[in-house]
């Protein structure tokens, strides 16, 4: 009996004590510290914080997507002969993906703001989506010209007609408002609505002395290194939109994958196979020529245009609509040989690299509209494909010898892709501001679901079956903390 207990007393030391291994790095900050013995406390006179937020909170309609390894590209034979998704090993870092696209409602939010603080600016008209996109001269389409995007009837339905450079700028507001509310919520500002032009926040503004506010009952000022604050809501990247689509945490026997999946779900077939839906489809598709949605009283996928956010079933990471329904926007700039010159480790083309703009004395320069002003310092989206512009700004070009001007290049990005505004005459339609778009959608067929396709359209336009959600970066350890 003694020994049982002296092996309990044990067993317990042993758990306690790799418990405490396990949170140290967590709960480090709190602690003496490790190197100079210091408490944390009699730090602050030296303009030292202990950090008050260690892990990193999900924000708002997002995700948890562990990382890993995939075969990022073509699954399924590629029928349009572009030979542009190669099949490769790649590793994406874990990260975070909104559960649903962003609704109509959703997005009037942003207008709401845009036309409120804005008052005497044309921002809130610029960032409006384009209704005309369901135009068509031989379809009445004038009901959706008129009401999709502000009639109730589709307030949870995909935003659509939104171009990129639409997209992004949502997914910036959404990272300044997301990040105000937590300092709202957390009583180090109070709620400001007479905000307006260049007294606007932002969270680099915040962060950088520019937005004082209306401090709350903690006059505290916050900065990064308290954890508080989220990173950027972003347009995910490629790679991460693929991953994540494909969910295959589901189809995975610890390191073992046992099937490499087609479509968000398991195996090949586009109907639902249990006894209690069979038959019903599991996307928003196109089935065949003039069927979008099946007969009355069968309704194959029970949408004639896009379908409800949170319709059909979500896949293994929870993410809901990843194929069909509405492509969607990813960050990538589109080039055919993208998959064979991209890193192995978050792979991306579409790196343009900039600075802040500061006075004389290293302050932040912001413009009218309260947003920080920046310069490019440099632009790789034509990283080796030979354009001289893809190294860092006054850098050589690829071939070592830079043209003394763009007209005496022939490496630049509109002569490596054949450019035509003449009838009849062929055009790439690749250039600088060409993005990739995925996922398939409602008057797309099965072939665009499989998330290795990819197609491409500018980034100012717009059309009425390509939508968008966000990412935001996981900062820290891949997994998220249990404790």
């Amino acid at each position: 009996m003694r020994q049982l207990s002296i092996c309990i007393i044990v067993l317990t030391l042993i758990v306690t004590g790799c418990k405490s291994t396990e949170n140290s790095g967590r709960n480090r900050a709190k602690q003496s510290s490790r190197t100079i013995g210091w408490n944390v406390s009699d730090m602050e006179v030296f303009g030292f914080e202990d950090p008050e937020y260690i892990e990193q909170q999900t924000g708002p309609g997002l995700r948890f997507v562990q990382g890993g390894t995939f075969i990022m590209g073509r699954i399924d034979e590629d029928i349009m002969g572009d030979w542009d998704n190669q099949p490769r090993r790649v590793t994406v870092a874990s990260f975070y993906m909104d559960e649903t696209e962003i609704s109509n409602y959703d997005y009037r939010q942003y207008l709401s703001w845009l036309a409120h603080v804005y008052p005497d600016s044309d921002k809130a008209r610029l960032a409006t989506p384009d209704t005309l996109v369901w135009r068509s001269p031989l379809a009445y389409n004038e009901p959706y010209v008129n009401n999709y995007f502000r009639h109730p009837s589709y307030s949870n339905y995909p935003v659509v007609g939104v171009s990129w450079e639409q997209a992004t700028e949502y997914c910036k507001w959404r990272t300044d408002r997301v990040n105000e509310d937590l300092l709202i919520k957390n009583g180090y500002l109070t709620l400001d609505s007479a905000q307006q032009n260049e007294n606007v926040f932002t969270t680099t503004g915040y962060l950088s002395g520019q937005y004082e506010g209306i401090t709350g009952e903690d006059s505290k000022k916050i900065r990064w290194e308290n954890g508080l604050l989220l990173p950027n809501y972003r347009l995910p990247t490629e790679a991460e939109w693929e991953y994540a689509a494909l969910g295959l945490i589901g189809e995975s026997d610890g390191e073992l994958l046992t099937e490499r999946r087609m479509y968000p779900w398991d195996g090949p077939y586009i109907r639902k196979e249990t006894k209690e839906a069979k038959g019903q489809m599991k996307a928003n598709y196109v089935r065949g020529r003039g069927d979008y949605m099946g007969m009355a009283g069968a309704l194959n996928d029970a949408a004639d245009i896009t379908a409800d956010i949170f319709s059909y079933s979500p896949n293994d990471y929870g993410l809901y609509n990843m194929a069909g329904n509405v492509n969607e926007w990813v960050a990538d700039v589109y080039r055919p040989l993208s998959p064979i010159d991209i890193e192995e480790f978050q792979p991306y083309r579409g790196n343009i690299i900039t600075e802040y703009e500061r006075d004389n004395d290293g302050k932040i320069l912001f413009d009218e509209f309260g947003q920080p002003r920046v310069d490019t310092v440099a632009d790789y989206r034509n990283y080796i494909d030979g354009d001289y512009r893809s190294n860092q700004i006054l850098g050589n070009d690829w071939a070592g010898q830079k043209p003394e001007t763009e007209a005496q290049s022939t490496t630049t990005t509109s002569n490596m892709y054949v450019k035509s505004d003449e009838p009849g005459l062929i055009s790439s339609r690749i250039d600088d501001r060409a993005r990739v778009f995925k996922g398939g959608s409602w008057r797309d067929r099965a072939y665009w679901l499989n998330p290795g396709s990819r197609r491409f359209l500018d980034q100012g336009e717009a059309s009425a079956d390509i939508g968008f959600r966000c990412a935001m970066t996981r900062l820290g350890p891949p997994n998220v903390a249990t404790n």
